[in-house]
């Protein structure tokens, strides 16, 4: 499977927050699983840390890739053709990194791990 992981799910994953489900730690963790973070979810921790409203132990810069490759997960760079999907996108969900997620994850047939309940509106797996 094809994993692209929320922001939320990263930060509780690389953190070991306990709102994440073993479920959910176990598709992480295993081993036939390509597991994705979007730069849309890199620029969006930097953006809240910039903001004041996400503390990290260090600068996203280095925090952010310093835990993907602690953790086997790949950086997903958003192009063009992702992007196309956003066109004629329900608004389901108004959060434009969400909805970046969305598009990448129909452009490339990828499954996102969230708990966020309005992108299972959305025509898209989800776990």
């Amino acid at each position: 499977m094809q994993l692209l992981l929320d922001t939320h799910i990263f930060l509780w994953y690389v953190t070991g927050d306990t709102r994440l489900s073993i479920a959910t730690r176990d598709a992480i963790d295993e081993p036939n699983n390509d597991v994705f973070l979007s730069v849309g979810s890199f620029w969006e921790i930097v953006i809240k840390y910039e903001l004041g409203k996400l503390p990290l132990p260090q600068a996203p810069d280095r925090f952010i890739p310093a835990q993907r490759k602690a953790h086997g997960i790949q950086s997903l760079p958003f192009d063009e053709n992702d992007a196309r999907f956003l066109v004629g996108l329900p608004f389901h969900h108004r959060d434009p990194f969400d909805r970046m997620l969305v598009s990448q994850a129909m452009a490339r047939v990828l499954t996102i791990v969230t708990v966020d309940p309005e992108i299972r509106k959305y025509s898209i797996p989800v776990l």
